[in-house]
């Protein structure tokens, strides 16, 4: 999978929490760019680390949330996102779907039915069973 790390000690997340404000920098750079694919490409890779701490995976999202919300032609998204990372964006979606806000929501949505479209339901099962690697 994109990015896996393998599970991160606890005073590690430092350092995962240094490369995640590191990595913001380039998305906001990207963001005020106007590429908001290229953004979203570089938040799903890299800092996907499989760590429990509770940190670490909300410092990753608020990232992984910017690029997402800044998303306008999801078919071209997805059609120039790599499909391994499917799965990764298929879980931040449930992520953002979990928040109850409503612009989130929404986006999260929309781009749910047509990753659904593109990547077939198995993308949801694995989210479903995948109980190790959450985000």
């Amino acid at each position: 999978m994109a990015g896996s790390e393998g599970f991160v000690e606890a005073d590690n997340a430092e350092a995962i929490i240094t490369r995640i404000e590191h990595k913001t920098l380039k998305i906001e750079s990207l963001l005020k760019q106007f590429k908001p694919v290229e953004a979203l490409k570089t938040a799903l890779e890299g800092t996907y680390a499989m760590t429990s701490d509770e940190r670490c995976k909300s410092a990753h999202w608020i990232v992984v949330h910017r690029a997402i919300m800044a998303i306008k032609d999801v078919d071209g998204m997805l059609a120039s996102l790599d499909p391994e990372y499917y799965d990764i964006l298929m879980k931040y979606l449930y992520r953002g779907l979990s928040t109850g806000d409503r612009p989130t929501c929404d986006q999260c949505l929309r781009i749910h039915e047509k990753l659904t479209e593109r990547a077939g339901h198995g993308c949801i099962l694995r989210f479903l069973t995948d109980t190790v690697n959450t985000v």
